[in-house]
């Protein structure tokens, strides 16, 4: 049976640990050949590793995402690896949480590079590549689709306490998804956005003392959530619980499959059932 991405090629950035892990690893049990992307090399191998044992393809692309050669990087190595673009799903991204009066700049402006300025330079830089595929398919009587999945929250949907940076990220990703799917409708490209709830991953595990950081390019950003806040935020969920992070991999993979060819300048919340 022939799988729904079969040979195509999608760029997934921050795909070394988390969603974006759960992300590659299901584009490439449907076919894709994937291009890994995390901060550093030993993540980003393992899933390539891990990729290429299933019997698919996967290369990797370390670095940064907020780096100013990065978008230009990451297309080419899909390229070059490849042959090819078909997806690009813009995931990279944490939190860097203060209320507003105790907010430095050095917060605000590195949760818009990473969730903002980063997926608009990999797109831009993608734009060549995709106008030159789709005038070839074009010419030859062929109608490609293709895909990009730009990672919101519903923080950027009705805001959050404490995060006015990254809400306000995630609220400009909704612009710039609308914006490019009536851009690039002429290409045969279905731009949309996936607004992820409260999934469980590494940066939001209970923990007890509240003191639990990680490091993530020389900063040590705070993590976790508070077993009680925990309890309550998932009482408020309808389903009744936090999802996981193959259940957010699989909203991503609903609209990069074939069945959303005619859906495009959308946004999904995978929150389970969560009021915005």
């Amino acid at each position: 049976m022939t799988k729904k991405l079969e040979g195509k090629v999608a760029l997934i950035t921050g795909s070394g640990r988390g969603i974006g892990r759960c992300i590659a690893l299901k584009l490439a049990s449907e076919g894709a050949r994937v291009v890994v992307n995390d901060l550093d090399q030993v993540p980003a191998d393992e899933v390539v590793a891990l990729i290429r044992a299933q019997g698919g393809e996967a290369v990797a692309c370390v670095g940064s995402v907020t780096a100013p050669d990065f978008a230009d990087r990451f297309v080419k190595t899909g390229v070059d690896h490849f042959k090819g673009l078909d997806i690009i799903v813009n995931n990279a991204g944490y939190t860097w949480d203060n209320v507003i009066q105790k907010m430095t700049d050095e917060q605000w402006y590195a949760m818009m590079d990473v969730h903002l300025t980063a997926p608009f330079r990999i797109l831009r830089a993608a734009q060549p590549v995709i106008r030159a595929l789709s005038k070839v398919e074009k010419e030859e009587g062929r109608e490609v689709f293709r895909k990009v999945v730009n990672i919101s929250s519903v923080a950027g949907l009705g805001g959050n306490p404490g995060q006015s940076n990254y809400a306000t990220a995630k609220a400009g990703i909704l612009g710039l998804t609308m914006t490019l799917a009536k851009e690039w409708g002429r290409l045969k490209v279905n731009v949309n956005c996936v607004a992820f709830g409260f999934i469980k991953t590494r940066l939001t595990e209970a923990t007890a003392d509240g003191n639990a950081s990680v490091k993530i390019e020389g900063r040590d950003i705070k993590v976790g959530v508070n077993p009680d806040l925990m309890k309550m935020l998932e009482a408020n969920i309808p389903l009744g619980r936090a999802g996981t992070p193959e259940e957010a991999a699989d909203a991503v993979y609903l609209l990069c499959a074939p069945e959303s060819n005619y859906i495009s300048g959308q946004t999904v919340v995978c929150g389970g059932g969560i009021s915005i």
